[in-house]
């Protein structure tokens, strides 16, 4: 028999052979649950619903790994209509179609650069091997075109182009999951592309071998070519993002950082931390939320952030966040948080995404504070200061401002802008009016369409911040609560100029640098055949030159002159010498570890670390006064060490001297364990409270109470100084004091490690209020 003959006649052979490993009695129709003329919308609702419920990180059940593969096999084959259409017809998605059709496609296949398709050989094993954590991170072309590639704006992504038949693929599998898992849980996209099975979206993002490593940032790819470690692809995701997404902030620039509200219009964000660099977790939220918020950093261990530090009463031991809008001198909002997560930062900053009373630069800030009404329960009103710029119409804005924080609600929204920036705006609100010609006007107005239609009212007279205009503003709120109809007149409004847009010159410089720099990274990465045109034209213009550029580069050799020697390399050396001796003084002022965080509470974080304490979590809080911070705080910090574990447990000082007002009337909920004196009561000020200790539970309003040991009772320790180096809580002045007032100070605290067992048990009484009052 010839050889040509006896290899049809194998391929013949082997053709049931594979089909038969396949099972044939597979599904995906059953497997999702959904009929056959269902729509691409119907089945990946079924699919994302099922995926959710057997999900092996979720489902406990034995069944539950196989039941996710094959619910991933099934939407693999329905979402792809050629598989879907394939299967429709001889029952299987990939091996019935016929065997002249089968022998046309894998021939044309093997022909183009030996690229096999792993769909055509199926082998038990083969499916086997390949690894089920990627299938939460498959792409297919048309996931990756109107899902992917937009939110590619928001967050950068990492994928991966991979195959079955890749041994190089299993070498860097450890090392892909382990990045995978720690860059999305700090906001990177991952994405999975199998190659045999999605060849079209391979070839689409130019992956011309398995396995290959990409980055996508704003709707671009960026190829990977460095060994696959972690370090190097951490640092190829934290390369993709741009470079001025975060300012370092010290003394000497703080104050025009944060205002610079007025210019970019948005609020400001600092995150004090004591890491020398800028965490890969706040430049991936930076890059989230760059169109709402300008995000700063400050190292707290660096030299020349001590001012700033203490202007807004930083903890240098605790990471912390803080919001800024119209006013700098203080935040408008703070968090802090022993480990900063990505679901607690975007909660924070959602809430915060926008200044008290916005300037309208643009459409999209329109749509977004002032949404057209859904129904009559969510009617959203917008009430807008129609002003100019300059000092002449900032008593105007101030005024508007002072009665925006005053006034804040959910159903409406303060924002002003800028008539002459704004002119058909303005004159469709305004029309034309003599008595607002060079004024301030507010305007108070809904939009009832996409198109432009609203319904508004504008004040009858000029706004100038008076008091007769406040109550005549609030007046009109008050009657639209209950009277829509107020809003009399209509009319319909073009779209806002958007002020914050670059040039064109500046958009076509950098059109210009984003084409160069794909240039040169297609010229030594990408596939030389996709480079061809460009590499002739190049060299053509290169030998047309050639005579030309030698001709006066011989003409030119002799006037050539020797360049005096440059102080480049002294400078470097300098810089070098300067570079060693700061590394080496800032880390001298790193923070130590194994200290008790123990944070003042004040006005300032007094939202974060009590009002909005989560469900669970508790603030164990010591009364002190100046003169007895020291020994306190040595004897308090001894004394809670062994429950600072506990991530529940929040441990604060409170100053007697500034807030005794806040303190007793907490204690007159509590007046059969701690009786306050009568306020007639010449001793009425004098009360010592130092040495008390509050456990505040924010989120159930209650607190338990700790009275300070008395010096005559059972067990105390008058004759004890104890040494409190080891547990370095406070960089003291001085050597902690070991006189007879020192030691009866530290007494107070005597068995308040007892007091805790208790309070961790559930065992000490409880005191409810009905609110947490302001801390003045």
């Amino acid at each position: 028999m010839e050889p040509g003959r006896a290899g049809w006649l194998l391929l013949f052979l082997l053709l049931p052979a594979l089909g038969a490993a396949a099972p044939g009695e597979f599904d995906p129709y059953r497997v999702l649950g959904v009929g056959r003329s269902s729509s691409q919308a119907d089945i990946k609702k079924a699919y994302k619903r099922l995926a959710r419920e057997w999900h092996p990180d979720k489902n406990k059940d034995p069944g539950a790994e196989d039941k996710f593969i094959q619910i991933s096999k099934a939407y693999e084959i329905l979402s792809n209509e050629e598989k879907r259409a394939n299967f429709d017809r001889y029952g299987d998605a990939r091996e019935s179609q016929g065997f002249a059709q089968q022998q046309h496609h894998q021939f044309h296949r093997f022909h183009d650069g030996f690229y096999f398709d792993e769909s055509f050989f199926h082998f038990p094993f083969n499916s086997e091997r390949r690894d089920t954590s990627d299938e939460k991170y498959l792409l297919h072309f048309s996931h990756y075109i109107n899902e992917i590639v937009p939110d590619s704006f928001k967050k950068p992504y990492l994928i991966k182009i991979t195959s079955d038949w890749c041994f190089s693929c299993i070498h860097i599998e450890p090392v892909w999951k382990e990045v995978a898992q720690e860059l999305e849980a700090l906001g990177a996209g991952i994405g999975v592309v199998h190659a045999g099975y999605e060849r079209r979206l391979a070839h689409h993002l130019g992956a011309h071998s398995t396995p290959t490593l990409l980055g996508l940032i704003n709707g671009k790819t960026t190829f990977f070519h460095n060994a696959v470690v972690r370090e190097n692809l951490r640092q190829f995701v934290e390369n993709l993002l741009p470079g001025n997404l975060v300012e370092k902030i010290t003394d000497k620039n703080y104050i025009s950082f944060l205002s610079d509200w007025k210019k970019d219009n948005k609020p400001h964000v600092l995150l004090f931390d004591h890491m020398p660099v800028v965490p890969l977790l706040y430049k991936l939220t930076a890059f989230a939320y760059r169109d709402y918020l300008s995000f700063g950093y400050v190292y707290v261990g660096l030299r020349g952030t001590e001012e700033l530090s203490s202007q807004y009463n930083i903890n240098v031991y605790t990471p912390t966040m803080m919001i800024f809008k119209e006013h700098i001198d203080r935040p408008a909002d703070v968090v802090q948080a022993r480990e900063m997560k990505k679901q607690l930062i975007d909660d924070f900053l959602s809430q915060n995404k926008f200044l008290m009373v916005a300037r309208l630069t643009s459409q999209r800030l329109f749509q977004e504070l002032c949404p057209v009404k859904k129904s009559h329960r969510q009617r959203k009103h917008c009430v807008v200061l129609l002003t100019g710029e300059g000092e002449k119409f900032a008593e105007a804005y101030e005024a508007f401002l002072t009665f925006a924080v005053a006034n804040t609600k959910d159903t409406v929204k303060f924002v002003h802008i800028y008539s002459d920036r704004q002119p058909e705006f303005a004159d469709a609100l305004l029309m034309d009016e003599e008595k607002y010609r060079g004024r301030s006007a507010v305007v108070i107005l809904e939009r009832r369409n996409n198109a432009g239609k609203i319904a508004y009212k504008a004040l009858e007279e000029a706004w100038q911040g008076s008091k007769e205009d406040n109550f005549i503003l609030l007046d009109l709120l008050d009657q639209l609560r209950t009277d829509p109809s107020l809003l009399s007149s209509e009319t319909v409004v073009a779209d806002l100029n958007d002020e914050l847009a670059p040039m064109f010159l500046v958009r076509w410089f950098y059109s210009t640098l984003d084409y160069i720099s794909d240039c040169w990274d297609s010229l030594f990465h990408s596939n030389w055949r996709e480079m061809m045109p460009l590499l002739s034209l190049l060299f053509s213009a290169l030998f047309i030159l050639f005579g030309t550029v030698i001709v006066q580069a011989f003409s030119d050799s002799s006037d050539a002159r020797d360049s005096p020697p440059s102080g480049k390399e002294e400078t470097a050396t300098k810089t070098e010498k300067n570079d060693a001796s700061f590394s080496k003084e800032s880390n001298s002022r790193i923070p130590k570890k194994g200290f008790v965080e123990v944070t003042e509470l004040t006005d300032i974080n007094y939202a974060s670390n009590l009002v909005r304490l989560r469900p669970g979590h508790m603030n164990v809080v010591l009364i002190l006064s100046n003169s007895t911070k020291t020994p306190l705080l040595q004897k308090f910090a001894l004394e809670v060490y062994t429950f600072t574990g506990s991530s529940s447990l929040h441990f604060s000082f409170l100053s007697l001297d500034k807030h005794r007002e806040w303190l007793e009337y907490l204690l007159e909920f509590a007046q059969d364990a701690a009786p306050i004196p009568n306020q007639y009561d010449k001793h009425f000020l004098e009360r010592d409270y130092t040495g008390y200790v509050l456990a505040l539970n924010g989120h159930k309003k209650y607190f338990c109470l700790f009275k300070p040991h008395r010096s005559g009772d059972e067990g105390g320790t008058l004759g004890s100084c104890e040494d409190y180096d080891a547990l370095q809580h406070v960089e003291a002045r001085g050597k902690p004091s070991c006189s007879p007032g020192s030691r009866s100070i530290k007494n107070k605290l005597h068995k308040l490690s007892f007091w805790m067992e208790r309070l961790l048990e559930g065992s000490l009484q409880r005191f409810y209020i009905p609110s947490w009052p302001t801390l003045d």
